[in-house]
């Protein structure tokens, strides 16, 4: 469990760089992404708007706490880029032991501990894919995929706008989902595979 986290803080940083060689120096405010997309990650769960039908959507919502594990993963990265002290601390808060409710409570906690100390509550992550039917490996695939994406829509002109999201009536996200799932992640070559089948549909469809 440590390894991977290793790699995914190791994938986060990278992410962040390309972005913002001085990432870390800026101090973005991650915890604010980290409660809007909460909000975004209650909308594909669904079940909370009263007043019309809503529609639960498993992988998309898996996608949501895959973004904010990006976010979350970016407060927990120093200066020091101590990728592995770091990993071994992340673990440790993952297997603590905390009160569960449902799920949309566990979200509102997830924000609510952004808002109020601009931080990360990693202890209640696992409660949120516990629900979806998901666990740590999962979240790692998705991690890895959604990182290949993140780094796909910057060499094609994302931060610009002129990056194409909607291919064939369909979102980038949704294209993914179907990549993964023929994909082994214990592959040497995951990422490249991931890369190679989202430029092939891009091209084809954008």
């Amino acid at each position: 469990m440590i390894g991977k986290t290793v790699v995914m803080l190791e994938m986060q940083d990278r992410m962040n760089s390309r972005v913002d060689p001085d990432w870390i120096d800026r101090r973005r405010e991650w915890y604010r992404a980290i409660w809007i997309e909460c909000a975004e990650l209650m909308d594909h769960y669904g079940g909370w708007k009263w007043w019309k039908k809503s529609h639960r959507d498993v992988e998309q919502a898996m996608l949501e706490v895959v973004d904010i594990w990006h976010f979350g993963l970016s407060t927990r990265i120093g200066s020091d880029r101590d990728h592995k002290g770091t990993a071994a601390i992340i673990v440790d808060e993952w297997l603590e032991p905390s009160n569960s409710r449902s799920f949309l409570q566990n979200v509102e906690s997830l924000a609510g501990f952004a808002l109020r100390e601009q931080g990360f509550l990693i202890s209640m992550v696992p409660r949120l894919l516990d629900d979806l039917g998901r666990g740590f490996d999962d979240l790692y695939r998705t991690y890895v995929g959604k990182n290949v994406l993140n780094f796909f829509r910057q060499d094609h002109g994302y931060r610009d706008g002129s990056y194409v999201k909607t291919w064939d009536g369909r979102e980038d996200n949704e294209h993914l989902i179907e990549i993964l799932g023929v994909l082994d992640v214990d592959d040497a070559e995951f990422q490249t595979l991931v890369y190679a089948g989202l430029e092939e549909r891009y091209q084809k469809h954008s």
